[in-house]
């Protein structure tokens, strides 16, 4: 169950984040064993390097230089990373996905410029959440009862809320719109003798 929670924190997390600007976002849902393509998309050609970025803490799955003419991967995606395409626009195929995968991955350009001290880095299109799931995890039933006897418990409390205020608005307000007798003053001269019996 934590891991459902994960995943759609990680899912809010993305939206609010990386899925702000436009271009070819969006969250992409596979299963373990599956196979993603990300496509990393820039429309300016000064660029000299791209590099796939994954999590928040920016890990380096795949890195090109133009200049050097070097591509780089990180351990874990040797085996199952592919690359298709010219620079700066290319197709990042990562395959043999596991539930490790889940996360935000984007593309980041690099430009070194002569009179800056670090390199300027942009990030390209392409942006996505990738959310691995396992098939054979399925909620047990008393999950599934539970979730559902919560949800009927909350709506008849809800219910019975509304009409208690219900009623009491209606009450009060009949009770406010009831004109009330108005007391006369008697004349204390005069005295209403017919209540008294006589002797």
């Amino acid at each position: 169950m934590s891991a459902v929670y994960f995943q759609l924190l990680t899912i809010f997390c993305f939206c609010c984040t990386a899925l702000t600007d436009s271009g070819n976002n969006g969250v992409v849902l596979r299963d373990v064993g599956g196979s993603i393509t990300i496509q990393c998309r820039f429309t300016r050609l000064d660029q000299e390097s791209l590099s796939l970025r994954k999590g928040l803490d920016e890990f380096q799955i795949f890195h090109h230089n133009t200049v050097s003419r070097k591509t780089t991967t990180a351990g874990g995606f040797k085996e199952r990373l592919q690359v298709h395409g010219d620079f700066p626009n290319m197709d990042i195929l990562i395959k043999n996905l596991t539930s490790n995968d889940t996360g935000p991955y984007w593309c980041r350009y690099e430009k070194i410029d002569i009179r800056a001290p670090q390199p300027i880095k942009t990030k390209g299109q392409g942006s996505v959440l990738l959310v691995v799931t396992d098939t054979d995890t399925t909620c047990e039933t008393s999950d599934k009862n539970l979730i559902l006897i919560s949800v009927v418990i909350s709506a008849v409390l809800l219910l019975g809320i509304l009409l208690a205020l219900f009623i009491w608005i209606i009450k009060t307000k009949t009770q406010c719109n009831t004109v009330k007798p108005q007391r006369i003053n008697n004349n204390d001269v005069y005295e209403d003798m017919r209540g008294t019996g006589r002797r």
